[in-house]
């Protein structure tokens, strides 16, 4: 009979690591108080009681070519989605200086469309708040602007950037189903140029878009055989006007067993939960860590307004917990 906290033992001995068949298992057969106590124990060990704060500038906002079917910023939709081009350097390095001001570790310049490409003004001036970002040392500078050659990427980690964020999304098999101006395949080689160029990545999926538990499983898998160091879960939270707009939220208990699943998945790895947390966890926000989160993303999203950060300081020091800003 399978065991959740059996097989957390397993993993904190240093056991094998999860295979398919016991993730799906986990996703969707274990009691959820066992599989919450065995994520819970894994998060502790590897992570400790430490957590990873976050946070972002939209930087250039709209007029996307993309056809992502949950994404605000897609042309191709009617949304009430601001669009304007990319803010000045002044506005990224000030945007970082209050992200760690409000106790984030790491702030993340992101940009809408395909790419920043590597040779316009956009990513030059992205370069240069990267270097600003990186001298002052108050914040780890973090990208995501889309696909980069890389040259491109070698340049912005001479100037600071430490990490490229570069999400999945959702398994290879369900991809097809919420885009088609770029393939899953393309999404993976970016992630393996970012390790390949000495970058960090941070890269995870957004759920509750229609796939399976099978899908959430296989985009577990594929992060760990990736080898990314911060997994950003994110909830659907729909935007009218876009092809989800109708899509229901997932209920809470849900949440977490994706959450928990993550972590049991790559239980060494920093799992941050980040959009739609709010909505879709409502008065369980809290319960977050303890399905094995180590770290969640502060202050607004790119389209959607967050909680005030002191809120969610207040919450990690209720629970015990301690900011990676604050850590001794």
């Amino acid at each position: 009979m399978t065991d959740a906290i059996a097989i957390a033992d397993r993993l904190l001995d240093g056991g094998p690591p999860v295979d398919r068949g016991e993730a799906l298992w986990l996703a969707e057969s274990a009691p959820f108080d066992e599989l919450m106590l065995g994520a819970g124990r894994l998060r502790r060990h590897f992570c400790g009681d430490v957590v990873d704060l976050c946070s972002v500038i939209n930087a250039r906002c709209g007029a996307c070519s993309e056809d992502c079917a949950f994404c605000a910023q897609s042309a191709r939709y009617q949304t009430q989605a601001d669009i304007y081009p990319l803010v000045d350097i002044e506005r990224m390095t000030d945007e970082a200086r209050a992200a760690a001001e409000r106790g984030a570790d790491h702030f993340g310049i992101v940009t809408s469309g395909e790419s920043v490409g590597a040779d316009g003004r956009d990513f030059e001036a992205i370069r240069s708040a990267v270097e600003s970002i990186a001298e002052k040392g108050d914040v780890v500078p973090c990208a995501s602007i889309g696909r980069l050659e890389p040259d491109a990427l070698e340049r912005l980690r001479s100037a600071g950037l430490r990490r490229v964020h570069h999400n999945l999304e959702t398994s290879e098999r369900f991809y097809p189903r919420i885009c088609t101006t770029h393939s899953h395949a393309e999404r993976v080689a970016m992630v393996r140029a970012a390790r390949a160029a000495g970058l960090e990545v941070c890269s995870g999926g957004l759920f509750g878009l229609g796939e399976t538990w099978a899908d959430r499983v296989d985009l577990a898998l594929q992060l760990r055989e990736l080898g990314v160091d911060s997994v950003p879960v994110n909830f659907l939270n729909p935007v009218p006007g876009t092809p989800l707009a109708d899509r229901p939220l997932l209920e809470p208990r849900q949440a977490l067993r994706i959450i928990a699943l993550v972590r049991f998945v790559l239980p060494d790895r920093t799992i941050k939960v980040c959009g739609g947390r709010e909505v879709v966890l409502r008065d369980l926000q809290s319960w977050m860590f303890a399905a094995g989160a180590s770290g969640t993303m502060i202050g607004h999203y790119l389209t959607t307004a967050g909680r005030e950060a002191a809120d969610d300081l207040r919450m990690i020091a209720d629970l015990g917990l301690t900011a990676r800003k604050h850590a001794k």
